[in-house]
């Protein structure tokens, strides 16, 4: 893999050094500069996968304005965004950045942890790699191997499993849809969501995933584990009568409690078909199904979603669970919605949740119920059936 370059910009020539120390020790190449106006003067064009690490308190040329210079330019490097100044200002720098097109790995304040800063760099080089890999060994599955997947059990879920925050017990699983490729091995849904949308295979493929997520919930229902399980559905399900139709027949086939099913319906989603869908997801309700608006604070009508369509539940998006402890605004916006939330007889469950003092602050705030790695990663059924069915 060829070697990544670090570019530095800040006008403190002691944070240069450190800064440039470490990310030599990562084995990258670095350059820095004192003022971003040489930086612009020297370097015109970018090597592949370069890094820009960027104070935003510059006197000459501020960070803000460097963005926008990159925006311009093609092929800009990623950013790290660095600065004294407030969380808010990150924030809205980072907004700025991704509204432009740049690629915001991450934003810092200062001053400087530098085992994290090292501990980030490290993790960005190791994901990228990982993406070469996967870019390098195949160009992608197509069609119709998507469509025989579909059609001959090739697809498998896994299930993450939910667990109450009051009782730490589990009460729930959210299923994953994963394909088994006989030549590219085990795909996760980011390598063929698309390609099932684009290729008109959505429809078929979230049949299939509702089909035997409910079949394997009634499988631990008459083993003893009575649990609720939730179901990703895209912006076609929910345009749809046929799905509708079909959740009908499944639960009077596998004679079902709706209530025990949960369907899961992203804002954004919601935001490009809200009329359209409403229709569908409100019948949907009058059956008894729930609804759960997932990645919420993510989209751009938020609280005009909830308003209008009957969710019964709130999930947090991760993006604010995980820096719940060392930003205070992201604390209070996870605050915020648990309390909008139960205000609007919502249950609320927090997504990526990953360690011990993240779990303590929701418990905190009267969050119901947590997923994410630090109670389980998404296993297959039998591991569920295996730690959570009742022995006999």
């Amino acid at each position: 893999m060829n070697q990544r370059t670090v570019y530095l910009i800040d006008d403190e020539k002691e944070m240069l050094d450190m800064l440039s120390d470490v990310i030599e020790v990562t084995g990258l190449t670095v350059q820095s500069y004192s003022h971003a106006g040489h930086f612009f003067e020297q370097v015109q064009t970018f090597e592949h996968d370069a890094i820009l690490v960027l104070d935003l308190n510059m006197p000459d040329i501020d960070g803000i304005e460097v963005i926008r210079r990159l925006s311009t330019m093609s092929a800009p490097p990623a950013l790290i965004l660095m600065s004294g100044h407030d969380s808010g200002v990150l924030h809205a720098a980072e907004k700025l950045g991704r509204a432009q097109g740049l690629e915001i790995i991450a934003y810092i304040g200062k001053p400087i942890n530098l085992k994290k800063f090292k501990k980030l760099l490290t993790s960005t080089v190791l994901e990228a790699s990982k993406l070469a890999a996967i870019e390098s060994t195949d160009s992608g599955p197509n069609f119709e191997e998507l469509q025989w997947a579909i059609n001959h059990e090739q697809l498998v879920l896994h299930y993450q499993p939910q667990f109450s925050l009051s009782t730490n017990s589990i009460i729930g699983v959210e299923a994953l849809v994963r394909w088994q490729h006989p030549k590219l091995g085990l795909l996760y849904p980011e390598r063929f969501i698309l390609l099932a949308e684009q290729q008109g295979l959505i429809g078929d493929l979230s049949h299939w995933v509702v089909e035997n997520a409910i079949k394997q919930r009634q499988q631990w229902h008459d083993e003893g584990l009575d649990i609720l399980v939730s179901v990703n559905i895209s912006s076609v399900d929910i345009t749809s009568s046929t799905l509708l139709e079909h959740l009908t027949e499944l639960l009077e086939n596998n004679q079902l409690d709706p209530m025990m099913l949960m369907l899961e319906v992203t804002e954004s989603a919601l935001m490009d078909e809200l009329v359209s869908s409403l229709e569908i997801l409100t019948r949907l309700r009058l059956k008894g199904v729930g609804l759960s608006i997932d990645d919420f604070g993510t989209g751009y009508s938020s609280l005009s979603q909830l308003h209008r369509i009957p969710f019964t539940e709130l999930k947090i998006d991760r993006s604010f669970v995980a820096n719940i402890n060392n930003d205070e605004e992201a604390k209070a916006i996870v605050k915020t919605c648990i309390i909008l939330g139960h205000e609007l007889n919502l249950q609320v469950v927090a997504e990526g949740v990953e360690t011990q003092e993240q779990a303590k602050v929701l418990m905190s705030f009267g969050c119901d119920i947590a997923q994410g790695h630090f109670y389980s990663k998404p296993v297959i059924a039998d591991e569920i059936t295996a730690t959570y069915v009742p022995s006999a």
